[in-house]
């Protein structure tokens, strides 16, 4: 049975997955390694990892198959997940595809080694309702592919 990985440290997006996941039936991990207020749902499994640097992309690599489904800003979780034969949402709603993650990957390369020359300041845009709603869609709709 499909099953939903959130890198949930930062997540912004975790109440939304929750109510998807429940509407389909869905077991959902919310996997973190800082204390976060945790979902009492039957379908939620809350993973509390240890603090090292990576230690919730690893939890989440190991355990995600193919046909799950990760939701992470970060890409190079994303990209082993694919690996994995998983889908991979940004909780932008955005999908990381075996077609997209390597353009995504370069991106991601460039943007710091600009961010560490200071040539350009870091920063996310700003996450809005538009987002939240493209999340939704996505997640709905990569829940009803089939595995």
């Amino acid at each position: 049975m499909r099953q939903i990985y959130i890198d949930a440290d930062a997540c912004p997006v975790k109440a939304e997955a929750v109510r998807v996941a429940e509407r389909h039936g869905v077991v959902l991990y919310l996997v973190s390694n800082s204390g976060m207020r945790t979902h009492n749902h039957p379908l939620v499994r809350n993973i509390l990892v240890s603090d090292t640097a990576d230690a919730a992309d690893d939890w989440i690599a190991a355990a995600i198959g193919a046909g799950d489904i990760a939701v992470t800003a970060d890409i190079p979780l994303a990209a082993r997940c694919l690996e994995k034969g998983a889908q991979a949402l940004a909780p932008d709603g955005r999908p990381f595809t075996p077609q997209t993650i390597g353009a995504a990957l370069a991106t991601r390369a460039l943007n710091q080694h600009l961010r560490e020359t200071g040539v350009r300041a870091g920063g996310a845009a700003r996450f809005g309702a538009q987002d939240r709603s493209r999340f939704i869609d996505a997640l709905e709709h990569a829940i009803r592919q089939k595995a």
